[in-house]
């Protein structure tokens, strides 16, 4: 057995048991193999050029894109365009993709070239979002959308969470720009409960308007609850409750 059949065994040991896992039953492993090959793979054992992952990579990309842009459009009903272009940019963005890949452990299945090992390729953030991308474009040529559509439920929504969406979904901005059109007033935030131990903490925030209570929100920081309060405050508002 050549040096190339072995490594290439050892993955597809490793690549069956990684879709187990991810309860993926694929119908051509090639596609698979291809997505987790870098380019230094494919040179260092003098394969087709084409055989590596670049194709793939820009195929999912698009797919990608696709899934999360459905997604956001079917819960953020209430988005602009301009709010859902943003909010995808930074689910799709290259952090974003490697935190996901790393939860999948995918760097562990990269087939890289032996110089590239060398110099800390299997941790680099772009080759683990490029491959993570590939994935999902050997998923789609293989399985089909909806097979790319539910792995996205497994591998990305359940992390689509506060800390990500932070910078997209600011409550507090909206309902300060609503209030000043309508001219409403002015609004303050007060912490108003503060339980739990140290490292599992709770914040109790409201948003006042005048003297009247119009949003009371909780979460794991004080930031979060205010988030919450306004977001809480500005359904309220809008609704005329």
């Amino acid at each position: 057995m050549s040096k190339k059949q072995a490594i290439l065994k050892d993955f597809h040991s490793r690549l069956a048991l990684k879709m187990t896992e991810l309860n993926i039953k694929p119908d051509n492993l090639k596609l698979y193999e291809q997505a987790f090959s870098h380019s230094s793979f494919i040179n260092d054992f003098k394969m087709e050029k084409l055989k590596d992952n670049e194709r793939l990579e820009f195929l999912g990309d698009a797919v990608l894109e696709l899934v999360v842009s459905q997604y956001l459009f079917r819960e953020h009903s209430d988005m602009s365009e301009g709010k859902l272009t943003k909010l995808r940019a930074a689910i799709v963005c290259e952090p974003s993709l490697v935190t996901f890949a790393n939860k999948l452990e995918f760097s562990r299945l990269i087939l890289l070239g032996k110089g590239e090992e060398k110099t800390g390729g299997r941790n680099r953030p772009s080759l683990i979002a490029d491959v993570f991308e590939a994935f999902i474009g050997a998923l789609f040529l293989d399985l089909g959308f909806e097979a790319a559509v539910k792995f996205a439920d497994l591998a990305i929504i359940p992390h689509i969470n506060e800390e990500l969406l932070a910078g997209i979904l600011d409550h507090k901005t909206f309902l300060q720009e609503y209030l000043h059109q309508q001219g409403l007033g002015q609004i303050v935030y007060r912490l108003v409960e503060e339980n739990g131990p140290a490292h599992h903490k709770e914040f109790t925030s409201e948003v006042v308007l005048d003297t009247k209570v119009i949003g009371r929100g909780t979460g794991r920081t004080k930031k979060e609850s205010e988030q919450q309060a306004a977001r809480i405050a500005l359904e309220t508002i809008q609704l005329g409750v």
